[in-house]
């Protein structure tokens, strides 16, 4: 299965940021873009209109927080939100999905149940390998992105990152 052929698991912060980033339709080419209403709450109270402005399906999931004990564990451990319990609750049932999370501690939860993850500055790499922004045009976000976006990163870790594109 191609990346192309995906399902993605949606925290806030990557919708909220690659909105901010004129991007949020790099995700159009995903099979599935799942949101657990407890994240899609926060997502609205930062970009109220998002879901209408969109041209493509992001479904709005109703999600039981789980119960399972190595992920309870890693909630208190990580002290996770409650959009990213959710989305991890949901991660249950889509294990081959890609996580969509900035949050590091949300990361470092994920890779503790091997789920892959992925952020923001992810979506914007794949991007160019998609074809669907050339490099220069993501190198242009990307030096833009603290002034655009609310993303919190370290200014030396993006510039790393512009580097190495």
């Amino acid at each position: 299965m191609t990346d192309a052929a995906m399902v993605v698991i949606c925290d806030a912060g990557p919708l909220i940021h690659l909105d901010e980033l004129g991007c949020i339709a790099l995700l159009q080419d995903f099979d599935k873009i799942l949101v657990p209403r407890q994240v899609w709450d926060e997502v609205t109270t930062y970009r109220p209109g998002l879901l209408e402005s969109i041209g493509f399906v992001i479904e709005i999931v109703e999600v039981n927080l789980s119960t399972n004990p190595s992920l309870r564990s890693l909630v208190l451990a990580f002290a996770l939100d409650l959009g990213e319990q959710a989305a991890l609750s949901l991660m249950e049932h889509y294990p081959k999905a890609i996580f969509l999370t900035d949050d590091a501690a949300a990361r470092l939860a994920a890779n503790n149940l091997d789920l892959r993850v992925h952020g923001t500055i992810g979506i914007l790499v794949r991007a160019i390998r998609r074809k669907q922004y050339s490099r220069e045009e993501i190198l242009a976000i990307l030096r833009q992105l603290p002034k655009r976006s609310s993303l919190h990163i370290k200014q030396s870790l993006l510039d790393e990152i512009i580097s190495h594109l």
